[in-house]
């Protein structure tokens, strides 16, 4: 079946070169290939913060790190002045969150069995679940920041 302005599969070959011809649909290309939309940055890299090659980029770093970190550390500015420093709090503060999860996913049913219904205790666990996902990748796009900020440069592989 065709779609209008489409020519049929097998006379693609016979006009392929009449320029008349409308051209075949093709499929849209993929993230990352060429032609098709890519994120800034390496795979896990923060949607907000443009890649490490462009100019000022650190600003935007700073205020994504400041957003995964408690909201008091907006009032000491020494985190805009070092922010290698901030994505290094920024990590170990991600780190123990993940800890936090971690342990909460483990315990929960057996702390909260007496207290929570069942059906509680499933929801429960597939919030800590996103949340655990949420903080993962958390983890590595501030540490990607990190190592942008360390001077490692990002190479795409194929």
């Amino acid at each position: 079946m065709t779609r209008p302005g489409q020519v049929p599969a097998g006379d693609i070959i016979e006009h392929m070169f009449d320029p008349s011809a409308p051209p075949p649909l093709r499929r849209a290309a993929s993230p990352g290939a060429p032609g098709g939309t890519r994120r800034p940055g390496p795979p896990g890299w923060p949607d907000r913060v443009p890649p490490p090659e462009a100019p000022g980029w650190q600003v935007p770093a700073v205020g994504w790190l400041l957003d995964h970190c408690p909201s008091d550390y907006r009032m000491y500015a020494v985190w805009r002045r070092h922010p290698i420093a901030l994505a290094w709090v920024t990590t170990h503060h991600l780190d123990a969150q993940l800890g936090g999860m971690r342990t909460a996913y483990r315990g929960l049913r057996v702390d909260l069995a007496e207290h929570v219904d069942p059906e509680g205790i499933a929801a429960s666990l597939a919030a800590l679940e996103a949340e655990g996902a949420r903080l993962l990748a958390a983890r590595r796009a501030a540490g990607l920041l990190l190592e942008a900020m360390q001077g490692h440069t990002f190479v795409p592989r194929l």
